[in-house]
């Protein structure tokens, strides 16, 4: 550039040097957000005998994938299901997100998502799901599962915690009315639900929903029982709501007797539950 005395000074530009640090920066935001997605990838690990047969190209012979979602759904398998000698962990789910942290090296016992197979009839699956699984990892946690199922004859049942907070309907809801169950099901769904169906408009979200729109598209038969409950925690009360679904599970297992009130305390961890109609 030329002054008016005629003397030729550098043309220093702005604008390409805060191009280039727009492009440090897009390059350092984007190794951020590459080593966050790797970070919230939902991992499946499965007990060695399981992994070998799944590597040679074998997806696990299952009849019946029953999966629990929420500590009451949970707490209900253990007492009345996974009390028997007759299951073992054979793998378990890590999930990172901003409320679930995955410890590297997790064992199966210590995971918040559990998988457990019958001993005498290794064609029923079940899961235990405490942990929260957040928005973006619901697809691959239910794509990355359902993967490694045979989907042929495959019957998926979801008991599903929720809170009675969340239940829309016209009429008064009279406290005492929770817990009580509904269910919502696929189109290849052929079986008889042991309650009603849930009510328009309320719906079923989370990991729930992500199995069972996946199913629908399968066209798997599946059945989500989701149980409305006022009480925040595990609870007694509320796992017992479930009770009905025994007659449904008890073709294809052979259940335990009935545990005593004692037996399901234990699965209470909280002493003073509080009700939360009113928060």
């Amino acid at each position: 550039m030329a002054t008016f005395f005629g003397e030729v000074l550098s043309v220093y530009s702005r604008a390409v040097e805060e191009e280039d640090d727009d492009l440090g920066e897009n390059e350092e935001d984007e190794q951020i957000r590459r080593e966050l997605e790797e970070k919230r990838e939902v991992h499946l690990h499965w007990s060695p005998q399981v992994s070998e047969s799944l590597k040679s190209g074998n997806k696990l012979r299952c009849s019946d994938f029953i999966l629990a979602v929420g500590q009451n759904a949970s707490s209900f398998l253990s007492a009345y299901i996974l009390s028997s000698a007759n299951w073992e962990a054979v793998g378990h789910a890590s999930v990172w997100n901003e409320r679930s942290r995955a410890v590297s090296g997790q064992s199966s016992e210590e995971s918040s998502c559990i998988f457990h197979r019958h001993k005498d009839n290794p064609s029923v699956l079940m899961c235990q799901v405490t942990c929260y699984i957040a928005e973006d990892q619901l697809f691959q946690w239910t794509e990355k599962v359902f993967d490694c199922l045979q989907h042929r004859e495959l019957n998926v049942t979801v008991l599903s915690d929720s809170s009675v907070a969340d239940y829309k309907t016209a009429d008064y809801l009279c406290s005492s009315s929770a817990p009580f169950l509904r269910s919502l099901h696929t189109s290849a769904f052929s079986d008889q639900p042991v309650c009603q169906s849930l009510e328009q408009p309320n719906i079923v979200t989370g990991l729930s929903a992500a199995v069972l729109n996946h199913c629908q598209v399968h066209r798997i038969a599946t059945v989500v029982y989701q149980c409305y409950s006022d009480v925040i925690g595990p609870d007694s009360i509320t796992m017992e709501t479930y009770k009905p679904v025994l007659t449904k599970l008890g073709r294809s297992i052979q259940l335990e007797p009935s545990p005593s009130t004692d037996a399901l305390r234990k699965f209470v961890r909280t002493t003073d539950l509080q009700s939360n109609l009113y928060i």
